[in-house]
Formats: structure tokens, C-alpha cells, sequence
């Protein structure tokens, strides 16, 4: 059996379960999409102006490195995988909302937008919508 066949094989012992098939294929590549947007963006500022606003550019690579951490999690697949793409999901979230929020709140703290400033609005508002459909699909192929 070669480690192909594993992962696509469900329910034998030792074997992990595909995350990426059906929404999950969608999912991955709107991840992918979002690494490459956060880790882009925050290189960039980071390299060419972090003295205007170091917290907002901090947020975006961590962002980044979330988003690439919960795409990795869902192509490798497996139960242990998709455990930790759920909490990375739910911290994604939890980030989100709190940054989300502060930036309405007190929004000469960030100088600069963040990925996640106003919920993501500078990314179509995608990086509140995509933890909440990435848990719904990660808690959906728990049972599947």
C-alpha cells in the first residue's frame, strides 16, 4: 500500500481521511489564497515600513502563518489534522472578532489596516466568513 492509497482509503485502521474533497477542495484553495494575501502583504510592510504601524503588520503575518498552518492541516488530512485545523479555525476566528472589533472601536491603534481590520472588509470580508465554513466542514468530515 503506498501512502497514496492511505490517504484515501476512510475507516481502515492507521489510514487518515481525505479533508479535501467536495467544499473541502474550495476551502483549500481559498486558504492558499489568504496565505499568500497576508504573508505577502505583511512581508512588505514589515520590510518597508513597520515603524508606522508594528502591531497591524505583526497581526497580518501571524494571520498569514494561521491561515497557511490550517491549509497544511486540511491537505495532509487525518483526524490529528483536522483536530488541529478545528482549533486553528476557532482561534482564526477569535482573532477576527477581537481585531475586528478594536479596529472600530479604537481605530487610531492600527495606523495601518490589518488583514483582519473591520472583519476582513479589505478582503471582501472573507477572513470572518472562512473560519466559520472551515469549522462547518471540519466538524462535518468528523462524522462523515
Amino acid at each position: 500500500m503506498t501512502a497514496t492509497d492511505r490517504t484515501t482509503e476512510e475507516g481502515a485502521p492507521g489510514t487518515r481521511r481525505k479533508l479535501i474533497t467536495g467544499p473541502g477542495i474550495l476551502l483549500v484553495w481559498l486558504y492558499g489564497v489568504m496565505v499568500v494575501g497576508a504573508v505577502s502583504r505583511s512581508v512588505f510592510q514589515i520590510a518597508t515600513d513597520f515603524d508606522r504601524a508594528p502591531l497591524a503588520y505583526a497581526l497580518s503575518a501571524l494571520a498569514g502563518v494561521v491561515y497557511g498552518f490550517i491549509t497544511y492541516s486540511l491537505v495532509r488530512g487525518g483526524d490529528r489534522a483536522r483536530r488541529a485545523a478545528l482549533v486553528c479555525c476557532a482561534a482564526e476566528l477569535v482573532g477576527v472578532l477581537t481585531v475586528g472589533t478594536w479596529t472600530l472601536i479604537e481605530p487610531s491603534a492600527f495606523p495601518d489596516a490589518t488583514v483582519w481590520s473591520d472583519y476582513g472588509r479589505g478582503y471582501l470580508f472573507i477572513p470572518v466568513l472562512l473560519p466559520v465554513t472551515g469549522m462547518l466542514w471540519l466538524r462535518r468530515a468528523r462524522t462523515a
